[in-house]
C-alpha cells in the first residue's frame, strides 16, 4: 500500500532564503511535489535581503524525509541549517517522570513525608499488609514488564530498545486511566528469571502488564506468574488485542447484519494475539473459526509438535479444512490476521461471502491493502491510524487496568475480558455506528470509564475482587489513619 505523509516522520528544517516575493510559495511547491506536507512555516529571524524560516511537514518515511530536504536544498538561495526529527525531539530525556504528590517546603513536611514519621507508617503497614494499598503508591502503579523478544512488528531487539515502547505504555495509563505506570526492562529472556524477577518486584505494584514478550514464551510468563500473584496479570498483546478485537468484530457484524455464532471466521495468525483472540471469540459464541498459520490451516490431523497448535486445531475447524489460507477464505464471512503483511489481494477478498468483514491487523502493512479490501468487503479495520476503523490496544488496557486496581482484584478471568469487550462495543451508539465507524475514537471521552466500570463490576461478580468498590469509596480508610 502507498503510505500517506505522517506525523511519526515529521521534521523540522531551518533554513535561509530570499526576503523577495514568491520565496515561501517555491519553498511549499518544492515539498508537495517530492509527496511531503508541510504543516507549519515559522518565521524565526527577518532582515532586508534574508528571511529565516522553520519550516515543519510530514512524510512518508526516513528516507522520504531525506528527499524532501533534498528538494529544498536544490532550490536557488536556500540555504539548509538544521534538521530536526520532531520525534526524536519529543523523546529526548525521556517521556515521563516522577513527581511527588505532597510538597517538601520545611522541616516539618519532611519530618512526616521521611525520618521520622514514616516509621508509623512503616510499621502500621508491618501490623497489616494490605493497609500498604492505601498507603503506599501500590494502590494506583501498574509495572510494564518486557524481554525486549517483540518489540512492535521490529522483532527481538532486547531490553534497551524496548525502553521508548514501555515509557509510552506508561505514558498512556497516564493520560487515558490516571495510573502511575513504570516501565521495567528485563535483560533476560529467560523464563525462569523473568518469573522470579517479577515476583521479586511485585511488592511495588497493583498489576503487572506483560508487554512485548514473543510467543510461545509470552504464555508459561503469564500462567507462571499468575499462579503466583495475588494480583492481576495480564499480557496487553494477548487479551488487549483479543478485547478490541471483539468488541470491533461485535459492531461489524451489526452493520452487515450477522450473528457471531452463525458465521464463518477465518483466522491468521497462531501467535500470541491470534491465540488470545480465538479464545475470546469462542467464549463470546463463535462456532465456526478455522486459524491458519504459515503452513495452512490447523487441523488434527496435521502433525504437530506444538501442544498449543494442537489444542488450537482441536477446538476449531468444524469442517475439516486442510488446504492454505486463501482457499480457507472462499465463502468465509470474516478473516482477522495477525500475522505477516501482503499475504492477501483484492482477488482473495472477493471470494468471500457477501456483506464480508476484513480486520487486517498486521502493523505497519497489514495482510491486504485496505483499499483493495474494500472493493469486496463491506466494513475493514487494520491497526493503522490513518486508515478508518483502527484497532488500537489503548481503547482496552487502560480501562481494564483502572477497573482492576479499583476493584483490588487479584486475578483476570474470561468473564473480565468480555465485559471489557462488550462495554467498548457499546461506546459506539446506534446511531453513530457504521462501516467506517465500528470502534470508538482513542480520545472518546467514555472509552476508559465505561471500559473500567464493566470490569469492576465483573470482578465483583466472579469473586476474583477484594472490594466491590473504587478504593477511595472503601470503609476503614480512616480506622487506617487513626491507628496510624
Amino acid at each position: 500500500m502507498t503510505l500517506a505523509p505522517s506525523v511519526s516522520y515529521s521534521i523540522t528544517v531551518r533554513l535561509e532564503l530570499p526576503a523577495a516575493g514568491g520565496a515561501v510559495s517555491r519553498l511549499t511547491a518544492a515539498v508537495e511535489q517530492a509527496g511531503g506536507v508541510v504543516s507549519a512555516l515559522d518565521v524565526t529571524a527577518s532582515g532586508p535581503k534574508v528571511v529565516r524560516i522553520d519550516v515543519t511537514m510530514a512524510a512518508r518515511s526516513s528516507d522520504h524525509a531525506g528527499e524532501l530536504v533534498d528538494a529544498l536544498r536544490r532550490l536557488d538561495g536556500v540555504t539548509i541549517g538544521k534538521v530536526s526529527d520532531r520525534t526524536f525531539l519529543l523523546h529526548l530525556g525521556g517521556k515521563i517522570e516522577v513527581t511527588s504528590k505532597v510538597p517538601i517546603r520545611n522541616r516539618d513536611d519532611l519530618s512526616m513525608v521521611y525520618t521520622p514519621g514514616v516509621a508509623r507508617v512503616c510499621l502500621a503497614i508491618a501490623e497489616n499488609p494490605e493497609d500498604a494499598r492505601r498507603l503506599t503508591i501500590k494502590r494506583n502503579t501498574v509495572a510494564v514488564v518486557t524481554d525486549g523478544s517483540a518489540v512492535l512488528g521490529l522483532g527481538n531487539l532486547g531490553p534497551k530498545p524496548a525502553l521508548p515502547v514501555m515509557e509510552g505504555k506508561a505514558a498512556l495509563f497516564k493520560r487515558f486511566a490516571g495510573i502511575d505506570a513504570f516501565p521495567i526492562c528485563l535483560d533476560t529472556q529467560d523464563v525462569d528469571e523473568i518469573v522470579e524477577t517479577v515476583v521479586r518486584i511485585a511488592p511495588v505494584f497493583a498489576g503487572i502488564n506483560l508487554e512485548d514478550i514473543s510467543a510461545p514464551r509470552c504464555f508459561e510468563v503469564e500462567r507462571r506468574l499468575r499462579d503466583l500473584l495475588d494480583i492481576p496479570v495480564f499480557h496487553d498483546d494477548q487479551h488487549g488485542t483479543a478485547i478490541v478485537v471483539l468488541a470491533a468484530l461485535t459492531n461489524a457484524l451489526r452493520v452487515v447484519d450477522k450473528a457471531l455464532p452463525d458465521v464463518r471466521i477465518v483466522m491468521a495468525g497462531a501467535g500470541a494475539a491470534g491465540t488470545a483472540i480465538l479464545d475470546l471469540l469462542l467464549a463470546a459464541g463463535a462456532r465456526d473459526v478455522v486459524v491458519c498459520d504459515e503452513h495452512g490451516a490447523l487441523h488434527p490431523d496435521r502433525p504437530a509438535t506444538d501442544e498449543r497448535l494442537c489444542d488450537i486445531a482441536r477446538r476449531t475447524n468444524p469442517r475439516g479444512y486442510q488446504g492454505p489460507l486463501k482457499g480457507a477464505l472462499a465463502g468465509a464471512d470474516v478473516f482477522v490476521g495477525v500475522s505477516a503483511p501482503g499475504i492477501l489481494t483484492g482477488d482473495d477478498i472477493a471470494t468471500m461471502a457477501p456483506r464480508s468483514v476484513v480486520f487486517a491487523l498486521a502493523n505497519p502493512d497489514p495482510e491486504v491493502d485496505p483499499v483493495d479490501a474494500a472493493e469486496h468487503a463491506e466494513v475493514v479495520a487494520t491497526g493503522r491510524s490513518d486508515a478508518p476503523n483502527q484497532i488500537n490496544n489503548v481503547l482496552a488496557f487502560p480501562g481494564v487496568f483502572r477497573g482492576l486496581l479499583d476493584a483490588q482484584s487479584r486475578g483476570v478471568t474470561n468473564e473480565l475480558l468480555l465485559a471489557a469487550a462488550r462495554a467498548l462495543a457499546a461506546v459506539v451508539a446506534d446511531d453513530e455506528l457504521n462501516a467506517a465507524y465500528i470502534v470508538p475514537s482513542v480520545f472518546h471521552p467514555g472509552v476508559a470509564d465505561a471500559v473500567a466500570s464493566a470490569v469492576r463490576t465483573a470482578a465483583a461478580r466472579g469473586g476474583t475482587s477484594v472490594a466491590a468498590q473504587p478504593l477511595d469509596e472503601l470503609p476503614g480508610e480512616q480506622d487506617v489513619e487513626e491507628r496510624a
